[in-house]
């Protein structure tokens, strides 16, 4: 029996949904015509009649394949094991970039031809689109008569190149199952052709050896990462040392390779790359320890309740509410009140900046999915994208992200009741945010739902929660959970409804006890109470000192910012605040001659610093009757009504430098806030920073409780 290419798409699209697919639904995913569908459709049903299977179809909602489920997976086998005598574009044009990466030096086109069973023709155009595929890595082709074709390009953009494809077409959770040897032997079976070639890229026992070296480190850091990001650091390191192993070594610009050396991360990755070294018997170059270390800055933050505490928190938060006030406009509904969104953009874009910036690029299976399910929105974030980051091109992986936030924002504003649930996810804050906002929309008794990714639920308590629910199967773990899509489908809330009702009539004597359960179980575990609360007391401890030292002073005389700083310290020295003025004024003009200080958009500038002079951390705000004119963020020339001063001390704790983060974040929160700030009243800013701050303290009260 005869498939082509095109029908083995619809079949195997068709046979993996649960619901009906449209026709513009299945179009779209393969990129023909709705014609070239209907046209398609009709071919196979006649295959599914072989196997005593029908097409049922649903005038306005969809098709869908019906019949016996052992018929169905005998079909699923039969395309499985189908020999790919036949490959879409989009194969052949893997499989050609595969041979080009892998190889050392031309390929011949009737080589490629004939491994793809088409025409050296047919191989040359694939070339010519192949080529845009490479731009974004800095790689192009050499192609000259007689000669065949070579992939040229830096080793780095190799990599880059072949990292894309495994996250493209490989599955997070494929990978994680992989790499812990929990892939059942398929020795009757052919592996799909693409993956079989992509896993050919990294060895499968160098994976495990990898994984197993980065679990132990990755205990140490000060941070979560996103499965997305641990399994890319998989990814890139399995590459690096078989590349190393090739001869294939890598370079780095030595003015970046000096700023990553000044880093934390740089430790933790000097510490991989020497185990490395000793597992394999290999010498690493320091520009891989370089390239590790953007890895680990490029990792997703997990939680929510993980803010910014590098000093660059307050540009991100600018570009957080950039994104808003555009999105808003063009979707004209009012998201400038939600500070969940504002907040988890902030969060999120941190470490997408930076990926942004450098060129690294992320994972995200349900970029495609997002573009056909929200495609307005989608576009819409994409252009804001493209205003606020005018000097780098944003990969739609990155933008899919983005809309999840957004779509979460406008989704639901409904509340929920108590019902203990944790969500696990594979991609990251957007995804788990999505999930959550359209769960507690049709589940309002999910008032109590906290998110993890699989690494995070190795040290959590299933036994807490009342309800698991995740987006990828979770290794080793027995029990009862609930696998869902990140849309969540309707037989998905389906399944979600039945279990909820089961547990609620399984579990009603739970009623007789005096106080909430998840209180009793709190009890269980004084140690993490004993430690949240030392962790609190460094909270408000900062909050508290802040608060108090907080005052607005007015500048009438015309002075320069040096002569205008140095009053501001001198005040605080007085205040015993500060212990030297000099040195501390000296800090905050070189911090100024590094980047800008002014926030555009405002007549603020923020000049910060940490300093071993500093005794306690402070803010102060200096209004001046006579402004100065400084660099803002933006690199453009500024006037400056407002200086505020936010000082730190050097050994201060991450908790002390996440409330100076959230207060700068607080300054341009919304066009209310910045006007206040800029209001000269003292009285009234103080109250607000005491409400926000009491907010964040709640916030904190109520993680402690949970954990």
């Amino acid at each position: 029996m005869y498939i082509s290419a095109r029908e083995r798409q619809l079949l195997e699209i068709l046979l993996t949904e649960k619901e009906e697919t449209t026709v513009k639904d299945l179009a779209d995913r393969i990129g023909v015509s709705g014609r070239t569908v209907h046209r398609d459709l009709k071919n196979i049903e006649d295959i599914l009649m072989e196997y005593e299977l029908a097409l049922q179809k649903k005038s306005g909602v969809g098709v869908q394949i019906s019949g016996n489920p052992e018929k169905i997976r005998q079909l699923e086998l039969f395309l499985f094991n189908l020999f790919h005598t036949e490959y879409t574009p989009d194969e052949r044009q893997t499989i050609i970039l595969c041979e080009l990466l892998e190889t050392k030096g031309p390929v011949k086109l009737l080589g490629l031809a004939n491994d793809l069973n088409v025409t050296i023709a047919t191989v040359s155009a694939d070339l010519s689109k192949l080529e845009d595929r490479l731009q974004p890595f800095g790689l192009s082709l050499i192609r000259k008569r007689g000669y065949g074709v070579e992939l040229e390009g830096d080793e780095a953009g190799k990599r880059r190149a072949m990292r894309n494809l495994i996250s493209k077409y490989l599955d997070e959770a494929e990978i994680l199952s992989m790499a812990r040897e929990s892939i059942k032997k398929r020795s009757t079976q052919h592996i799909n052709t693409i993956s079989e070639r992509l896993l050919g890229l990294v060895e499968k026992k160098k994976l495990l050896i990898v994984e197993k070296i980065v679990e132990s480190i990755m205990q140490e850091l000060p941070f979560s990462m996103a499965d997305s990001a641990y399994i890319g650091l998989i990814v890139h390191l399995s590459l690096a040392v078989e590349r190393i192993q090739k001869g294939e070594g890598i370079s780095i610009n030595h003015s970046y390779m000096k700023i990553q050396q000044s880093s934390k991360e740089y430790r933790f990755a000097e510490k991989i790359v020497a185990q490395l070294e000793q597992v394999f018997n290999i010498k690493m170059p320091k520009a891989e320890i370089a390239y590790i270390t953007m890895h680990l800055k490029g990792a997703k933050l997990r939680h929510d309740h993980e803010y910014l505490i590098e000093e660059s928190s307050l540009q991100v938060a600018i570009k957080a509410k950039n994104l808003i006030d555009l999105v808003e406009k063009r979707i004209e509904t009012d998201l400038s009140a939600n500070r969940s969104l504002f907040e988890g953009l902030v969060i999120h874009l941190k470490p997408a900046m930076y990926r942004i910036k450098h060129g690294m690029g992320i994972s995200n299976p349900l970029a495609e999915k997002i573009k056909m399910d929200y495609p307005e929105l989608f576009l819409i974030v994409k252009q804001a994208a493209e205003q606020v980051f005018t000097k780098y091109h944003v990969p739609d992986e990155e933008i899919g992200y983005l809309v999840m936030h957004f779509g979460a924002a406008v989704i639901s504003r409904r509340e929920s009741a108590n019902f203990k649930t944790l969500v696990i996810c594979s991609s990251g804050i957007g995804t788990s945010k999505m999930l959550l906002t359209r769960l507690q929309e049709e589940f309002p008794e999910l008032k109590d739902v906290q998110n993890a990714s699989v690494m995070e639920f190795k040290k959590t308590e299933p036994s807490d929660f009342e309800l698991i629910i995740s987006t990828i199967p979770i290794p080793d773990y027995e029990k009862e959970y609930i696998i869902v899509s990140p849309m969540l489908t309707r037989g998905e809330i389906a399944k979600v409804r039945t279990f909820i009702n089961k547990y609620k009539i399984l579990n009603s004597s739970k009623k007789r006890f005096a106080f909430p359960l998840e209180e009793q179980a709190n009890l269980k575990n004084p140690h993490n109470f004993i430690r949240g609360m030392r962790t609190l007391q460094k909270y408000t401890g900062t909050i508290a000192a802040i608060l108090e030292g907080f005052e607005l002073a007015e500048i009438r005389e015309r002075k320069t910012t040096e002569e205008i700083l140095f009053r501001a310290v001198q005040g605080l020295a007085e205040k015993q605040t500060v212990s030297e003025t000099a040195a501390i004024v000296d800090a905050l003009i070189r911090r100024e001659k590094l980047g800008g200080l002014g926030i555009p958009g405002t007549s603020m500038a923020l000049y910060h610093t940490r300093s071993h002079e500093i005794i306690q951390p402070s803010f102060t705000i200096y209004s001046l009757e006579n402004p100065i004119v400084t660099a803002g963020m933006d690199g453009v020339k500024m006037n400056v009504k407002f200086l505020l001063l936010m000082l730190s001390p050097q050994e201060s704790s991450e908790e002390a430098l996440e409330v100076l983060s959230h207060l700068s974040s607080l300054l341009i929160e919304s066009k209310e806030s910045i006007a206040l700030f800029e209001s000269n009243d003292e009285e009234k800013i103080a109250a607000y920073l005491s409400s926000r701050f009491k907010e964040f303290i709640d916030g904190k009260i109520k993680h402690i409780r949970s954990v």
